[in-house]
């Protein structure tokens, strides 16, 4: 049976989440934290901080990974407005989406200097390909790419620094140490960076992937670090970090969303870019017992904007739902770039479950819906 968070609907079978005497969950206890934080102090460190990295020989200001999303949409919005003159990065998306591609050009015309990395669409499809059949993460490469391709780019340019957004150990929950981090590292990357036990030298060793290829992939050494001083802030750390402000704040600067909520999702905004990403938070369910809804009720039931029960009951209904379209994409579309049927996939999909989380028959196999779907044993305390 799974235990849930009494606060929020997490259960703790979420990586790197802690549940106290009292039953609250870690991210719960770090956003109650937030109350003590002097945010104005805060905006001083950071305007002190931006001072001493401002370029005074024609550089760039500062590198500000960007996605299209809403998030790397505000970062940028907020750099400009304090006056930085920034160099944005983006590490192009495994199955970049329409929308994707219409946010990206939207901060480009915010005014602003932009560079775009596409590693090789062979090699990548390999490694989605590596990442769904071997830990179960159809985007185990872009996620290692977000990390390593901004600050590859630092170290090319001679940029120090790189302008993160929010620290997902603190907004999620994870170790307290990691969670109260106000900067990203190279053992931040290695151990919440989502490499899931697969590292980048099995790739060669292991699946004969020639190295020269996996360039992008592979963060640059301490001594190139050192040498460009190259150092990486969280945005929110000096700001409190809220996806629904920064949306509206998008917005107003261009940012476009959906007419309705994303599959699996509970709202309209986020996750827009990649049409493999629906996957990738279905292998959240199996292995965990929640995905993206959860995530969003318990953002949003934190911040008071509904009720557990109400959270209870947009979880149940929209979460972890077989991902036969994604953006509007169908499954078996997304599937073909890396050469994997439909029937495959879902063979995958239950090596990878959790089985002790899930209904099953008196035999003791998966019990699914006419849609594929599962359900959990239990969605609350009860």
């Amino acid at each position: 049976m799974l235990k849930y968070c009494v606060r929020c609907v997490m259960p703790q079978t979420k990586p790197d989440l802690h549940m106290d005497t009292e039953g609250v969950c870690s991210a719960c206890r770090s956003f109650e934290s937030r109350k003590e934080v002097d945010w104005a102090q805060r905006e001083k460190e950071l305007l002190l901080l931006l001072k001493k990295f401002k370029s005074n020989d024609s550089n760039w200001d500062c590198i500000v990974p960007v996605s299209g999303g809403k998030d790397s949409t505000y970062q940028v919005v907020r750099m400009l407005q304090l006056g930085l003159n920034p160099l944005c990065v983006t590490s192009t998306t495994c199955d970049l989406s329409d929308l994707g591609r219409t946010n990206i050009e939207n901060i480009k015309h915010l005014g602003v200097d932009y560079v775009e990395f596409s590693p090789n669409p062979l090699i990548r499809a390999k490694l989605n390909k590596i990442g769904l059949t071997e830990v179960g993460d159809i985007s185990w490469p872009e996620h290692v790419g977000i990390f390593t391709i901004p600050v590859r780019a630092a170290v090319q340019y001679k940029v120090p620094l790189i302008v993160w957004g929010e620290n997902s150990q603190n907004e999620y929950g994870g170790p307290a140490a990691a969670a109260e981090n106000n900067t990203l590292t190279r053992g931040w990357l290695e151990e919440f960076g989502g490499l899931l036990g697969l590292r980048v030298s099995d790739l060669s060793e292991v699946y004969g992937i020639e190295s020269k290829f996996l360039l992008p992939y592979q963060y640059p050494s301490d001594a190139e670090l050192q040498q460009v001083g190259v150092t990486g802030l969280f945005l929110g750390h000096y700001y409190p970090w809220d996806g629904l402000a920064n949306t509206l704040i998008a917005q107003a600067h261009g940012f476009t969303s959906l007419d309705k909520a994303v599959e699996g999702s509970m709202v309209n905004y986020e996750n827009l870019d990649n049409y493999q990403t629906g996957i990738h938070d279905y292998f959240k369910f199996l292995k965990f017992g929640f995905s993206r809804t959860t995530d969003i009720a318990c953002l949003h039931l934190r911040r008071g904007r509904i009720t557990r029960k109400d959270a209870l009951d947009i979880v149940q209904v929209r979460d972890g739902k077989f991902p036969w379209t994604y953006l509007g994409k169908s499954l078996h579309d997304i599937l073909e770039l890396l050469d994997i049927t439909v029937d495959e996939f879902i063979r995958i999909c239950d090596r990878f479950t959790n089985k002790k989380i899930f209904k099953r028959d008196a035999s003791g196999a998966l019990i699914k819906d006419k849609d594929g779907n599962l359900e959990k044993l239990n969605y609350d305390n009860l």
